[in-house]
This record gives structure tokens, C-alpha cells and sequence, in this order.
């Protein structure tokens, strides 16, 4: 059963700033939200995997791949609708996936904690973490509390969901790399993370967990094949990384749509094992190829 407990004054602030934002404010805060989306962070780990520092690109990857299921995990625990579910004063200005119908739960996901506001912690703050300038903390703040600030203006979270986001991109920005640390063989922290994660099969009922389980298990295993295989050479050369960025991301979004073609589109949105089966497999055949196969290509070609 799903659980509508709010705070009064989350909706009625919201509903305070969608009567006041208007169209100009409306559009400020679709951009900033995007800061904490798929294709954003795609870039951004590609930009330092494959091209400007690749032990920093892995660390993004490691925190961001542990973020993208611990928080679906979480979702699927509280069953928190999104707040235009519950309310009908507050408006879905921005809808998690704009081919769904904005009441479709498996594929909008549930509300708490925010996922854009985890992840742009998760993500900005790695690197924050790794390079300790003044002028990447900031950014490393700053970026996390606008993202968060544009999820509830849009209407898909409640304030509280985004204070929550927060608190547990700052844990796994802490915990994940002091975990894996410890152990002296790779394989064996992400053998237990994956175990830790796997009860989401046997609860979880939107797609966001299946994506990011498959991101994960492809992710890792790439991660031990190219430091064992591949070894590839990051490039400082401007036009190497916009040939390295633009084929890294045509890659993911292509294999996306290419393993899709097997399937009908009601059997992939039909919400069974089967289905979920294939979205987690999908998944882990783009990450392994983004992260392992598509760097051997950089000495010979870019």
C-alpha cells in the first residue's frame, strides 16, 4: 500500500512556488533539473573516464552505479507517490519519463528519497571529493541544492524527499569508496554489493531498480576486464575527447534502442520477471561495452 504521509507545509509551499514561477520560472527550473539526469551524468563520467583522468571516471562510476539502486531499494520500502498523485493543486511540471502517463508509477518511480538530488550528490560531490579545490566543493554544493530545489518547483518531489536525497548521496560518497578500500581484491567488494542489492528483486516494483542493478553488474565486471585487458590511455587532446564523448554516448543510447528491437513494447512495459529480466540484462550489455569493449578502440582511432 502506498504511503501519503507529508508534511502539510511541503504542498503548500509548493503549490506557493508553481502559482509564482511562471513560464520563465518554470523553464529555469526544467534546465537546472537536468543537471541531475541520465545524459548529464553519462557525460560527466564519460568526460573523466574515457578522457580526462580514468581513476576518477571509475570512482564516479563505483559511487553512482551503488546510488542508482540503493535508491529505488529505498523507494520501493517507503511507497511515497509523487506529489501531483496526491494532490491535485500541485502540477507534474516535468515527469520522470515524458513517454509515460504521469500516473503510471512503474515508470515515473516513487517519490522518496529524490533520485536526482542523490545522484547529483553522488556525482558532483565524487568529484569535489577527489580534486579538494575550493571552486569544485562550491560547484559540488551548489549544483545538488539547485537540482534539489528545481525537483520539488516542478512538482515530482516533495522537500522532504529531497532533504532525504541528499543525506544519501553524502553516505554513499563516504561509505562506497572506505568499502570497496578495504578489500584487496576488487571483485570481492562488488560480489558483496551486488548480493546486498539483490533482495530488490523480490520487492521492487518500478523500472529504475532493474536499469540501475544492470548498470551495476555491467559496470563492475567492466571495470576488472579493462584494468586486466584493455588499459587504455587517457587524452587531453580537445578534439580526441569530443570524438571519445560523442562516440561513448551514441553507443549507450544506440545499444539501448538496438537490444530493445527484440521485444515488443507492451512486454518490456509489462512489469513481469521476463520483463524485468531483459531491462537488467540490456543494461548491463551497455555498461559493459561503454566501460570495456569501446576503450580499445581509443589507441587505434581517437
Amino acid at each position: 500500500m502506498a504511503s501519503t504521509l507529508y508534511y502539510a507545509w511541503e504542498t503548500e509551499l509548493m503549490v506557493w512556488l508553481q502559482a509564482h514561477m511562471g513560464t520563465v520560472g518554470t523553464a529555469i527550473a526544467s534546465f537546472i533539473s537536468m543537471f541531475g539526469e541520465e545524459l548529464v551524468f553519462i557525460l560527466l563520467m564519460g568526460f573523466f573516464y574515457w578522457c580526462y583522468d580514468k581513476e576518477l571516471g571509475k570512482l564516479l562510476g563505483r559511487n553512482v552505479c551503488v546510488e542508482i539502486v540503493c535508491n529505488p531499494l529505498i523507494k520501493n520500502i517507503a511507497l511515497r507517490p509523487r506529489p501531483y498523485m496526491v494532490d491535485s493543486g500541485i502540477k507534474c511540471l516535468k515527469p520522470v519519463d515524458p513517454s509515460a502517463d504521469i500516473m503510471d508509477i512503474a515508470a515515473q518511480g516513487y517519490s522518496f528519497p529524490s533520485g536526482h538530488s542523490s545522484g547529483s550528490v553522488t556525482a558532483y560531490g565524487t568529484v569535489g571529493r577527489y580534486y579538494k579545490k575550493w571552486w569544485f566543493r562550491v560547484l559540488a554544493v551548489l549544483i545538488p541544492l539547485l537540482v534539489g530545489i528545481s525537483r520539488f518547483c516542478v512538482g515530482v518531489h516533495f522537500p522532504t524527499d529531497v532533504l532525504s536525497g541528499w543525506m544519501l548521496g553524502l553516505i554513499i560518497i563516504f561509505v562506497t569508496p572506505w568499502f570497496i578500500g578495504k578489500f584487496k581484491s576488487r571483485w570481492v567488494p562488488y560480489l558483496i554489493l551486488l548480493l546486498i542489492m539483490l533482495p530488490g528483486w523480490f520487492y521492487c516494483k518500478t523500472n529504475d531498480y532493474y536499469s540501475g542493478y544492470g548498470m551495476m553488474i555491467g559496470f563492475f565486471i567492466a571495470d576488472l576486464f579493462e584494468e586486466k585487458y584493455v588499459r587504455f590511455r587517457n587524452t587531453r587532446v580537445w578534439w580526441k575527447i569530443i570524438l571519445r564523448l560523442a562516440g561513448g554516448v551514441a553507443i549507450y543510447f544506440g545499444l539501448n534502442t538496438l537490444l530493445k528491437l527484440p521485444f515488443s513494447s507492451e512486454f518490456l512495459k509489462s512489469g513481469t520477471v521476463a520483463a524485468y529480466l531483459v531491462r537488467t540484462v540490456r543494461y548491463a550489455i551497455i555498461l559493459f561495452v561503454d566501460v570495456a569493449i569501446y576503450p580499445m578502440l581509443f589507441d587505434k582511432i581517437v
